[in-house]
């Protein structure tokens, strides 16, 4: 049994702001839920009794065992699956110039607004081994439910950091590799890319801020096939990333 208070705070957490005073995020479904765990604790797990995995709940976690109608009430989900939870919002420690300068690929998104492209890149990032996302302050909110279900419980494992991109990008090294996508980039099959460095990425509609554009050192194209053919305007920012991040991968493995 829940209570219409437990309901009315649940339903509440779909607003960022209310996030945000509270310091907490709400994850759902078996493969999410349970992904996290694995990683931190949850403040309030709501649940069926279908729910095959309690033993991996904190003994400090406050329980309620739900009906599917109960589950309805407060699950952001058309479909309900399940469990609900509650978890904390990640705090991030490391220096944010110290994981660029160690050698590796992070991923920056420049204004990415769609929820669904979000959540998806950073089950991308997670997928090829990049640990840390940098979003402009415009970017959606990583905490958004619909962000949350999209990562698949990739955001147990990715570290995402809101700042401003310009300033982050100028106190790099002159050299350091920033790379972006843009319709006047090179070939990117025809470019022989570093083993670090970060990879920016742009809005949906409007690509690469100007701002941003300026401080890009190595643009980047993923041609179109055939290239003299009329073909769709541009690709989704989420299917982009995914082909920009494999061919960093794939000229690693060569």
């Amino acid at each position: 049994m829940i209570s219409k208070a437990k309901i009315k705070y649940l339903r509440s957490l779909e607003l960022k702001k209310n996030r945000s005073a509270e310091g907490v995020f709400v994850a759902e479904g078996p493969k999410v839920v349970g992904d996290l765990l694995q990683k931190m604790p949850a403040q309030l797990i709501v649940a069926t009794e279908q729910w095959t995995h309690p033993d991996m709940v904190n003994a400090d976690t406050e329980w309620c065992i739900v009906t599917e109608e109960e589950l309805k009430k407060v699950s952001f989900l058309q479909h309900p699956q399940q469990v609900l939870a509650v978890f904390k919002q990640k705090t991030t420690k490391e220096n944010i110039l110290t994981s660029l300068l160690n050698n590796s690929l992070s991923l920056a998104l420049d204004g990415v607004q769609d929820p669904g492209n979000l959540g998806t890149i950073i089950r991308i990032a997670d997928w090829f081994g990049i640990d840390t996302i940098f979003c402009s302050e415009d970017t959606a909110d990583w905490y958004n439910p619909k962000v949350v279900q999209a990562t698949m419980g990739s955001i147990a494992r990715v570290n995402v950091v809101y700042t401003d991109l310009t300033s982050l990008f100028k106190s790099l090294p002159p050299d350091y590799p920033i790379y972006g996508t843009l319709l006047t980039g090179e070939n990117i099959y025809r470019q022989q890319l570093s083993s670090h460095g970060i990879i920016v990425m742009g809005n949906e509609g409007k690509g690469l801020s100007p701002a941003v554009r300026e401080l890009v050192s190595r643009q980047l194209l993923i041609p179109p096939y055939p290239q003299d053919s009329e073909t769709a305007e541009s690709l989704n920012v989420a299917i982009a990333t995914a082909v920009v991040c494999a061919e960093f991968r794939r000229q690693q493995t060569l």
